[in-house]
């Protein structure tokens, strides 16, 4: 009964879940991502007995990857893959063996995590860090990425775990829509949306990039059908300090 309540959390939350490997469709209305882009996109997957999760991350440093912390659950093993995109690329699979790194402010834990890898990486781009001297405004174009198939069901339903989902990793372009705000559960964040364009389950923890640098982290979006609101995304400049502080990038 208390997995299967945490199951039912992480499906509100934005998780994929099911029995093998769930990748439920993530980006719809998106393209697949140049083969020059998004190498730092990681893949981010849970297990405990036949229950795993699935979340995207990306790889800010050589050692440590920055995702969304719903995306971790205590007591699961967790399994990060590097180099999933372009496809043909040969990947790498580390175990997270460190506890992660959470944001704590007031009581709340903020929904923005880092992971620090056992071996650094060394032939694998990083994601920039923003210039939080400029700062999202209303308007402006971030590019979301997923791993997923790019349909829905009757009315825009979400699909059922085990959908087909595409070869290249999946990108999409979305307008700021509500700038910086503090939710009072998962902390600083934004919107981005476009019309007949959202993110799923999956995508969780995956970067929202502006001008080439990781100005957010995705939460989650509408949980049981697509198009319906807009993506929530962690504001990133809002923790600059502290992900520098953690780990150390100047």
């Amino acid at each position: 009964m208390a997995l299967l309540k945490v199951l039912l959390l992480l499906l509100v939350l934005g998780v994929s879940v099911n029995s093998g490997v769930s990748r439920q469709k993530r980006i719809i209305g998106g393209r697949n991502c140049d083969d020059t882009e998004r190498l730092y996109h990681v893949r981010l997957e849970s297990s405990k007995d036949e229950a795993k999760i699935l979340c995207g991350g990306s790889l800010i440093h050589p050692e440590w990857i920055l995702t969304a912390a719903h995306c971790w659950i205590r007591g699961w093993s967790k399994v990060a893959t590097l180099k999933v995109h372009p496809w043909t690329a040969w990947q790498q699979i580390q175990v997270i063996q460190d506890k992660p790194v959470t944001y704590t402010h007031g009581g709340l834990q903020h929904d923005i995590m880092l992971l620090k890898l056992q071996t650094p990486v060394t032939d694998v781009p990083v994601a920039q860090l923003p210039d939080c001297l400029y700062r999202l405004k209303e308007g402006d174009v971030v590019q979301l990425a997923g791993e997923g198939t790019t349909t829905t069901g009757p009315d825009n339903e979400r699909l059922s775990p085990g959908a087909p989902i595409p070869i290249h990793l999946q990108c999409v372009d979305m307008n700021v829509v509500e700038v910086s705000q503090i939710h009072p559960t998962y902390g600083h964040i934004f919107y981005a949306g476009a019309p007949n364009k959202d993110i799923c389950y999956g995508d969780a923890g995956g970067a929202a990039m502006h001008n080439g640098k990781i100005y957010g982290v995705i939460s989650f979006g509408h949980s049981d059908f697509a198009c319906q609101r807009p993506p929530m995304i962690m504001d990133v400049c809002r923790y600059l300090d502290w992900i520098r502080y953690r780990t150390g990038i100047q």
